[in-house]
């Protein structure tokens, strides 16, 4: 009968430690509570939207440029949908684009780093250069190139942003893996008979978990960002769809006299990021990394 493993009681004091310098942060709480609360929005966001069919094409002129008041509580937008749903809605594509960019853009990036910082010679001066290479374009020039060549649409959009975002993942693993690499009980693990595949994935990935959480977390405000740009310029998601940049975009024409068209969305974005910004610095202070 096998018995089960308790953890080891340095392993739980380091994580109560780490746990007890996140919660007395006060931003970093407030931080995760903000992203909590998008994330939530985003997954409830056809139970909670006052008008769910004002996401698709739907025309109301007589509620068109309506201010805020206690049936629209931000307004309507130019064709007299209801900005509050849409901006519900928006943080859901906000969101898939941060889990389409990231999802790639993480898991390539921290393989081509760690390969790079572990293996020397021909394969680090391989990935280092392309990395470099690919560093030295612009990323919105780059984003707005492919948008573009290709159909304006969140698969696009995620496939842009992704085209260079892995470079940021890569050199900063990198670096560490770099150092950790020449640590001692790397190779006392290569002396034991331990292949690559168990160095690169028990020995390095574990220490890299930390300073790759803070760099995710950190990056998904810029990736908001960066799709509210390109959805702004028009190379982003496709009308109706909902998504808060095109959205900033539309109202921006009628300013300043409907000024909630613009500050409702432009406020969600300010929201978001901001939660994610504060998310991140916590995380960093409770691992205690760079970043």
């Amino acid at each position: 009968m096998a018995v089960a493993q308790t953890p080891e009681p340095q392993a739980l004091s380091t994580r109560y430690m780490a746990w007890y310098r996140f919660t007395r942060n006060p931003a970093a709480v407030v931080g995760a509570f903000m992203v909590v609360s998008v994330v939530l929005t985003a997954i409830f966001a056809p139970l909670i939207a006052p008008f769910p069919d004002h996401v698709g094409a739907v025309v109301d002129f007589r509620s068109r440029h309506m201010a805020p008041d206690w049936v629209h509580l931000l307004g309507t937008d130019k064709v007299g949908r209801d900005i509050l749903t849409r901006v519900i809605f928006g943080f859901r594509v906000s969101l898939l684009l941060v889990i389409g960019v990231l999802g790639v853009a993480v898991p390539v990036g921290a393989a081509l780093g760690m390969l790079a910082g572990y293996f020397s010679g021909l394969t680090e001066r391989l990935i280092t250069g392309f990395t470099n290479v690919m560093l030295a374009i612009p990323p919105l020039v780059m984003a707005l190139a492919i948008g573009n060549v290709l159909e304006p649409n969140l698969v696009n959009a995620m496939f842009a942003i992704t085209l260079l975002w892995w470079t940021w993942h890569a050199r900063l693993v990198y670096r560490v893996s770099k150092s950790i690499a020449a640590e001692d009980f790397i190779e006392a693990a290569r002396l034991a008979g331990a292949s690559h595949w168990h160095v690169l994935t028990r020995e390095i990935l574990p220490n890299c978990i930390s300073v790759i959480s803070v760099k995710t977390t950190l990056d998904a405000a810029f990736v908001i960002l960066f799709g509210a740009t390109l959805s702004f310029l028009g190379l982003g998601v496709k009308p109706p769809t909902p998504d808060l940049g095109s959205m900033v975009a539309d109202g921006r024409q009628f300013l300043p006299e409907m000024w909630w068209e613009v500050l409702a969305p432009g406020f969600a974005i300010f929201y978001a990021t901001l939660g994610f910004n504060l998310l991140g610095d916590g995380l960093r202070d409770m691992f205690d990394v760079e970043a």
